[in-house]
């Protein structure tokens, strides 16, 4: 069975077990009726998937995996912040009437920075670390810039990477490991898609870098359960598992942004049904 269901079905039952909940605290998200939105949750989760065993997508139910990784490279690929170059809806609510949701995430990532070895974003940086100083401590991306805060229409939810690059015995390629952290995720709604997102981009950079793919681990500050997902979460982790699916990438691709959703695929991807009409909190 899929390892990554059962990470998912362990720490969902311990945020609603021993998670601490928000009600008739002062909290910022409403539901769309105007009610506050609390929540039941865990500080400091921390999940490890190795991605040389399986491809962390859960099957209890189907993860969209080419309008993940279509997020994931419009902020990291395209750099954008303006919805209407992103096929997907996911960011409508927080965009303004020209589509912009202001100076966060692929905004951030396109800011060139002075290095010694010339102008370069934090992308670039990263690939050209990777491919230059690989045992590097120091290979990371940021997008909580605090002086552009006031210019974001939301707050990077997950907002660094850390890379960092290590041998494996027999192999004569390295092994591209990664950090990310988040400083809050709504588990039902954004948990597995993020995980599938970050899993594509190491994939995709360890191909481009020549390099094997080994760990992703994702700590999040505040993982939460809403209230009026509890009933879903409850069912959900109570359904059948399935094998993992088996990972396809385009193995022509050796340039970062010559990648496209239609160069990743999941293969034998048996799940459960959908879960639709998820209540978000905004």
């Amino acid at each position: 069975m899929s390892l990554a269901d059962q990470i998912f079905v362990d720490m969902c039952r311990d945020i609603i077990d021993n998670g601490v909940s928000t009600e008739g605290e002062k909290v910022r998200p409403k539901w769309e009726d105007g009610t506050s939105a609390y929540t039941i949750k865990k500080f400091g989760v921390v999940n490890r998937y190795d991605l040389s065993k399986e491809f962390p997508a859960i099957t209890l139910r189907r993860t969209a995996i080419k309008s993940c990784t279509n997020e994931m490279l419009w902020i990291w690929q395209k750099k954008s912040n303006n919805i209407h170059d992103l096929k997907s809806t996911v960011w409508d609510e927080w965009a303004d009437e020209t589509g912009s949701i202001g100076k966060a995430y692929g905004y951030q990532m396109g800011v060139k920075h002075q290095y010694k070895e010339g102008m370069m974003d934090q992308v670039d940086r990263v690939i050209y670390d990777l491919k230059h100083n690989p045992f590097s401590r120091r290979i990371m991306t940021n997008i909580y810039v605090h002086q552009d805060l006031s210019e974001m229409h939301l707050y990077p939810c997950a907002y660094s990477m850390t890379f960092n690059v290590t041998t494996r015995p027999g192999s004569d390629k390295l092994v591209l490991n990664a950090i990310l952290n988040q400083r809050s995720q709504d588990v039902l709604a954004a948990n597995n898609w993020n995980v599938c997102q970050y899993a594509v981009l190491m994939h995709m950079l360890a191909q481009v870098c020549d390099m094997e793919v080994g760990e992703l681990v994702h700590v999040i500050a505040d993982a939460h359960i809403y209230d009026r997902h509890i009933p879903l979460v409850q069912e959900l982790i109570e359904r059948e598992q399935h094998p993992a699916p088996d990972f396809w990438i385009n193995p022509e691709i050796t340039d970062f942004y010559q990648f496209t959703e239609d160069d990743i695929r999941l293969d034998n991807y048996v799940t459960g049904p959908q879960i639709t009409n998820i209540p978000i909190a905004v």
